[in-house]
């Protein structure tokens, strides 16, 4: 309530100032329902407003000045009601455009994931973390499961097209899992071993076939329809063109820019440089059609200016100049409790967002000492976790006594999923420094030399703590981890390298020098906590370049991979529980890695001076709150109106 008393204070202002009157915002219209039978109708135009009088005739009209035409003189001064400005989604320069490579820095349009970033790329289906429900986007309807539940069956609608006007067919969708799996990019080798075949029957329908075990089941049910909600559909005749330019090379393939790359969604490549990225709206994107949305997003522009920290994405954002902002602001709620400021986020209240995602600390196994439990124990028990919620997180986050650490986030359906009496002697809160003293102590780990510093086999234990620069919260994070390290012997030195460097390295085992370093994990998605606790300990990805699945660290145990493989198949909640708990005991038992607080999958904080009626938790429209760029959050964009048409 209080931030819409401010809210209401700050429109009063503004509309005491304004000389001419304007016509009211059109109503909103709500955005289609999963399966999408027929659009909403397009919102009603208000009447223009009328032209003020002069009161002084001017002595010579200005001369007609033309309007800019190329890109570059454009997006140096975009239409401010044109223009919906983010921050916290770019952070450098674009690399490319191309939907096959894991590389491209490219946060406003190539991005898959639980829900992917469909803004430019389309998948068949779009995914809702509120509601655990697959929306239809390129894909007719709902899709079918066979009676053995090894297969599914979708079609694609007949109105969705390429930029070019070509329509988008099955064998686009067959030829793009064809693609993945030969030149192994993230999506294929992510996929291959869940995934037979993608066919295309006839034009309009495709058939995703899993792998068998040998009793002829599916080896995991949940990667099929994660499949078709967070892999994009890219055009046959485009990759082949791509194939050819690269003669065939996985790698000369995957390092293509693509900037004549043709895809089918509502945005498209318009200016990057390193300050800002900006996407088009596609005029006759498909989407208009009935059978979709039935109208054009309202931003011509999605336009992302670089900043080089939150603090200068904080100030933009009171400003005005950033509209949506994907990135941790500091006490949040001052900006219209304190500041009067027509900001708001999509919860009122603490925690402001919906916490589904579990920032974590990995440590580099091979790092001298980390391969030993005792070490990373003492390490993780030692870290103040309430001085990082209260102060990085400015209680944007619920604490480890409120949500004891397991491997599952805060929701209630995936806290149901572990027998929290099982694991309870083994979780922490964090803050025990005598308790991390003694385990070291009982393990041999001393102090002999006098200098202040613990040592393992004679040799001292000194370690490199890391995250992005310019991520404050995690910064934040990490230098209460590195006085952890010092207040029980450990010398843990902090580096913050940028984004750009930072992901080239850490995904790359071969590459990897930091000891221990964040990295975000699996939010909510089709195939979680499946799919986390894969994130977190599958031996499938330690060791591997390339690297955007999980396992930064490296940790290697069998009993997890037995687990991991018997949890998709299952369907006994006893049974599913029984897994999930020891999985729960394994992980806070060897402490491959330690979860740093609870975090929203996005940050979502608006600043409604220009654009207004965005998603919030109490509007009845069922829209996450991922920025209106990932899975169902893109339906915000066709809500979103002008405070001054």
């Amino acid at each position: 309530m209080a931030k819409k008393i401010a809210y209401l204070v700050t429109l009063i202002i503004v509309a005491s100032m304004i000389l001419a009157a304007c016509a009211p915002a059109a109503t909103p219209t709500q955005a289609p329902a999963a399966p999408a039978t027929e659009a909403p109708k397009p919102a009603e135009p208000t009447e223009a407003p009328k032209a003020v009088e002069p009161t002084v005739a001017p002595t010579e009209a200005p001369a007609p000045t033309e309007a800019p035409s190329d890109p570059a003189s454009i997006a140096a001064a975009l239409p401010r009601k044109e223009t919906l400005y983010f921050n916290g989604q770019q952070w450098g320069s674009v690399v490319g455009w191309n939907p096959y490579s894991s590389n491209n820095n490219n946060a406003m349009a190539v991005a898959q994931q639980d829900s992917s970033r469909v803004t430019m790329f389309e998948t068949p289906y779009m995914y809702n973390m509120l509601d655990g429900k697959l929306y239809p986007l390129l894909a007719d309807g709902d899709y079918a499961w066979n009676d053995a539940m090894t297969e599914i069956t979708f079609k694609i609608k007949s109105a969705a097209k390429w930029w070019d006007g070509t329509p988008v067919t099955a064998d686009d969708v067959a030829y793009t899992w064809t693609a993945n799996v030969k030149y192994e990019t993230s999506a294929g080798v992510g996929n291959k071993d869940f995934i037979e075949t993608v066919e295309a029957v006839d034009p309009q329908t495709v058939v995703v076939k899993a792998k068998l075990t040998e009793d002829g089941k599916a080896v995991n049910p949940l990667q099929l329809p994660a499949y078709i909600s967070n892999v994009y559909v890219v055009q046959k005749a485009w990759t082949e063109a791509l194939e050819k330019r690269a003669n065939g090379d996985a790698t000369a393939l995957k390092n293509d820019p693509a900037e004549d790359v043709v895809a089918s969604g509502p945005y498209k490549p318009f200016f990057w440089d390193d300050s800002k990225v900006v996407l088009v709206r596609v005029e006759d994107y498909w989407g208009q059609d009935p059978s979709m949305w039935g109208k054009l997003p309202a931003p011509k522009y999605l336009a992302h200016t670089i900043f080089a920290d939150n603090n200068a994405g904080f100030v933009a954002l009171k400003a005005g100049e950033v509209d949506v902002s994907q990135q941790f602001n500091a006490n949040v709620q001052d900006l219209w409790l304190k500041d009067k400021l027509p900001i708001s986020t999509y919860m009122e209240e603490a925690p402001y967002g919906v916490s589904a995602s579990l920032p974590t600390a990995y440590f580099n196994l091979k790092s001298y000492g980390l391969d030993n439990v005792a070490v990373r124990k003492a390490i993780a028990i030692a870290v103040d976790y309430d001085t990082i919620i209260a102060n990085a997180m400015t209680n944007q986050s619920p604490t480890f006594a409120q949500v004891p650490r397991s491997i599952m986030n805060p929701t209630a359906g995936e806290q149901a999923l572990y027998d929290k009496e099982a694991v309870k002697d083994l979780q922490w809160v964090g803050n025990d420094v005598e308790g991390a003293k003694k385990l070291l102590d009982d393990a041999g780990i001393k102090d002999t030399d006098g200098d202040g510093w613990r040592e393992l086999n004679g040799k001292k234990l000194s370690y490199k703590a890391s995250c992005p620069n310019g991520w404050s919260d995690w910064q934040a994070a990490i230098e209460i981890v590195a006085a952890a390290g010092k207040a029980i012997g450990i010398d843990i030195q902090t580096v913050y390298p940028e984004w750009s460097v930072y992901q080239t390295v850490a995904v790359n085992a071969s590459q990897t020098d930091y000891d221990i370093f964040m990295f975000w994990s699996n939010g909510a998605g089709p195939t979680n906590p499946w799919g986390r606790a894969r994130q977190l300990m599958s031996s499938e990805f330690a060791g591997t370049e390339g690297n955007w699945n999980g396992n930064w660290g490296g940790y290697v145990n069998p009993r997890v991979d037995e687990l991991l493989a018997l949890i998709p198949g299952e369907t006994d909640h006893a049974k599913l529980v029984e897994y999930y708990t020891e999985l729960t005991k394994i992980y806070l038992t060897d402490v491959p890695s330690f979860t740093l607080m609870y975090r929203p999958q996005s940050f979502h904080t608006v600043n409604e001076s220009v654009w207004t009626n965005f998603p919030t938790a109490d509007d009845g429209l069922n829209i996450p709150p991922l920025d209106l760029t990932d899975g169902y959050s893109i339906a915000g964009l066709y809500n979103l109106t002008l405070v001054e048409p």
